[in-house]
């Protein structure tokens, strides 16, 4: 027999040690012999991870990037005040589209020498709740007013006396287009409930595909980041303001300014106490300055166009303003008497406490609307 020539550990076929035979025909390492199985399996594996390092780019951009805010010249294009301010709206009458108890009136009933539920002067115009002995059994009266003319941009300067609160009240001032909602978006600019103790809330509500979940420059509290009316209940995408921005703690210091500024780049709401006001928005009506966001620092409220396409989800908003009583908010157990601590069922308080309805009343100053030029 011959002996062999080879070493211990040398290949038979006279290849180095250092050779790769995977890469060779019959190796289970060479695609060429994987079955279609594996080889389906595999490709799926690098497609899932190319899509994911794409998705996972998308959303780092989208966590980091931010609307570029630049200046825009503004010019006064409405105003809001003085004794025809109710003249401008219209009066919402009829079922009340949260579940309210109340009655909202029309505007001779509203007018009217025995209930004074909205009137003007020259300085200010009040919208209230009714106070008097009328039966309230099936709802007390209250007023919704709805603006004739309708908006798909500005800057909105609101300058607000006074604000209600008081057990069972839901008041809000807000926009939005009634007959197209939610197609056409809300903007929720001052809303509370009861004694409104933990401040005022800025939200929107949209339909789908608008969320806030990106970076945000605001001072507020973010609440939920899904605008969507279909999720958490129609909740919106709600920022929180500090105790003193609505209801009696915000009276007390004579009120203030919300001013809101919608625009391609996003919505964004900033509130000035009384004493705090920029100089560059004028509350004296002869003042002709126009506002200049861009000074005015950090809002309570900002919402980036980031996730939320704005010139789709908000159009033709009127602006609205209302007082309502218990509803789909205010009254329900969770809010009305464990959170606020207010006594027996809502709607009983309605129909039992005229006069606890003396605090329920708004108060404005002016309302003006500027347009970018």
């Amino acid at each position: 027999m011959q002996r062999s020539n080879f070493a211990p550990h040398d290949d038979p076929y006279g290849l180095p040690p250092s050779y790769d035979k995977s890469t060779q025909t019959g190796s289970k390492w060479a695609p060429r012999n994987w079955s279609k199985k594996l080889l389906i399996g595999v490709i799926a594996a690098i497609v899932l991870v190319v899509a994911a390092i794409i998705v996972g780019a998308v959303v780092g951009s989208k966590s980091t990037s931010y609307p570029d805010y630049s200046t825009l010249s503004y010019s006064l294009q409405d105003t809001y005040s003085g004794t025809d301010f109710f003249d401008q709206f219209d009066y919402f009458t009829g079922y009340d589209p949260s579940a309210g108890f109340v009655h909202y009136v029309p505007a001779e009933t509203a007018t009217s020498s025995d209930y004074n539920l909205t009137y003007a002067s020259s300085s200010s115009a009040v919208l209230r709740v009714d106070t008097t002995d009328t039966d309230a059994s099936t709802g007390r009266y209250s007023v919704r007013i709805t603006s004739k003319k309708q908006y798909d941009s500005g800057l909105f300067v609101f300058d607000v006396l006074n604000s209600p609160y008081g057990c069972s009240t839901w008041p809000a001032l807000w926009l939005s287009d009634p007959d197209n909602w939610p197609t056409n978006g809300e903007i929720d600019v001052m809303e509370a409930v009861n004694q409104a103790t933990t401040g005022n809330q800025v939200t929107l509500h949209t339909t789908d595909d608008c969320k806030m979940n990106v970076k945000r420059k605001e001072s507020g509290d973010v609440l939920t980041n899904n605008c969507w009316n279909g999720t958490d209940y129609n909740a919106g995408c709600g920022v929180q303001g500090a105790q003193d921005t609505f209801g009696e703690a915000f009276n007390a210091n004579g009120g203030g300014v919300y001013a809101l500024e919608w625009r391609d780049e996003g919505i964004r709401v900033w509130f000035f106490s009384r004493g705090s006001i920029p100089s560059n928005i004028p509350t004296d009506l002869t003042n002709t300055t126009a506002p200049d966001p861009s000074t005015w620092g950090e809002p309570l409220a900002d919402f980036p166009a980031t996730h939320c396409d704005m010139s789709s989800h908000f159009k033709n908003q009127s602006i609205i303003a209302n007082i309502d009583l218990c509803g789909s908010w205010a009254g329900t157990t969770s809010i009305y008497s464990t959170q606020d601590q207010c006594p027996g069922t809502c709607t009983d308080f309605v129909t039992t406490n005229a006069t606890a309805f003396d605090t329920a009343y708004w108060e404005w100053a002016s309302w003006r609307v500027y347009t970018a030029s």
